[in-house]
């Protein structure tokens, strides 16, 4: 009991000053506004944003839900996809020689010219914006799994075929505990991508989410909600990172604490 509040006091702590930053950016930009007299198209304030925001909760919610349902669904198909291409490739060396370039190169695709081709291909429904979360986040999850992989123990492995373990057994109990680490790393990374990725192609094309509300506003001219829902973003990312912790920790709870040592 006394070492989780103490953990807790700790990790307060680290973030106090990230708070205190944002917190003093937003008092310099509320007094920028009122100081300068800017008209809210341009520039509202966060006092503004947030009533506005407030005022608008429920169509910015729904707007938040549909996209939250998007990046879940398209992140957990480039998971997927992600750790059958890593363990195929694992098992094979010429595979590793033969993908890895290619997952390197499918990130030079630019994703501000691939998602309207997406749009264009499959039309506003669900699929073209699974397509695009999993370019966006295939590569750092897989890349993160090949590396776990390969930083295995050697001599753990060396020692379990001097024991007769299969090739998957080896996998098993050596290198898929030895790469967790390192996928919870990619993992953070590929869900604030997730996030991102979703929101641009529903910019892009949709019917809901907060790409298309922020579009909609955009073209009204309505800063404040568009930045309403900027912020409403943010905390998405937040909250689905914050949650590859909670996973971990259940998951590969030694990995967690050795991090945070």
């Amino acid at each position: 009991m006394t070492t989780s509040k103490t953990d807790s006091i700790g990790r307060a702590r680290r973030l106090l000053p990230a708070l205190l930053i944002a917190g003093a950016l937003v008092a310099i930009w509320q007094s920028y506004v009122v100081v300068s007299g800017v008209r809210p198209q341009v520039l509202p304030s966060p006092a503004r944003v947030l009533r506005q925001g407030w005022s608008h909760r429920v169509d910015i919610a729904g707007h938040a839900w549909s996209t939250l349902q998007v990046t879940m669904v398209g992140f957990a198909v480039s998971l997927a996809l992600a750790w059958a291409l890593a363990i195929v490739v694992d098992f094979s060396p010429w595979l590793r020689r033969a993908l890895v370039p290619l997952f390197v190169v499918s990130q030079t695709l630019p994703i501000i010219a691939i998602a309207p081709l997406m749009i264009i291909w499959f039309g506003f429904g669900l699929l073209p914006k699974i397509l695009v979360i999993a370019l966006v986040t295939f590569f750092p999850v897989a890349i993160g799994l090949l590396e776990g992989f390969a930083a295995a123990d050697r001599e753990a492995g060396a020692l379990l075929r001097s024991m007769g373990a299969s090739r998957w057994q080896q996998f098993r109990y050596v290198r898929l505990p030895s790469a967790l680490p390192r996928f919870f790393t990619a993992l953070r990374i590929g869900i604030t991508y997730a996030v991102v990725g979703a929101v641009f192609a529903e910019y892009v094309g949709a019917t809901s989410g907060l790409g298309i509300y922020m579009s909609t506003q955009k073209n009204s001219f309505r800063t404040d909600l568009v930045l309403a829902a900027v912020v409403v973003t943010a905390a998405l990312s937040l909250l689905l990172y914050a949650l590859t912790f909670v996973v971990e920790r259940m998951v590969a709870p030694w990995a967690l604490t050795r991090g945070e040592r």
